[in-house]
């Protein structure tokens, strides 16, 4: 059963002038594993934070280090989740998260389903 869907959209250029006008940004959004990537890569899994967030309803509370995008197998993302955006799933009855991103044409999208 679907419990939540989510979908961001992030301009990457844009994202990426935020990013190199405050450096500090970086930190609170993105977990240590993930802070090394290519900023296209970044906006993509911003987009997933964010798509997490709305999958559940966007309650108060939530951080965007408690959603981390990681690779599986062949290359294929999934989201370690954590904190808040756990605790909030786990209330609303999630037990698998399915995850889509991609970049191309200077936007980065995510889709993200909650499923219980």
């Amino acid at each position: 059963m679907i419990v939540g869907i989510g979908v961001d959209v992030v301009d990457v250029t844009r994202f990426a002038a935020t990013l190199e006008r405050t450096p500090a940004l970086a930190a609170r959004l993105f977990t240590e594993a993930e802070r090394g990537l290519a900023v296209h890569s970044l906006a993509a899994r911003f987009a997933a934070k964010e798509a997490v967030a709305k999958a559940l309803g966007a309650p108060p509370g939530l951080r965007h280090l408690d959603a981390e995008v990681c690779v599986g197998e062949h290359g294929r993302p999934f989201l370690r989740v954590s904190g808040r955006v756990a605790e909030t799933a786990g209330a609303m009855g999630v037990r698998r998260w399915h995850l889509s991103l991609t970049h191309d044409g200077g936007v980065a999208i995510a889709y993200v389903i909650a499923e219980g």
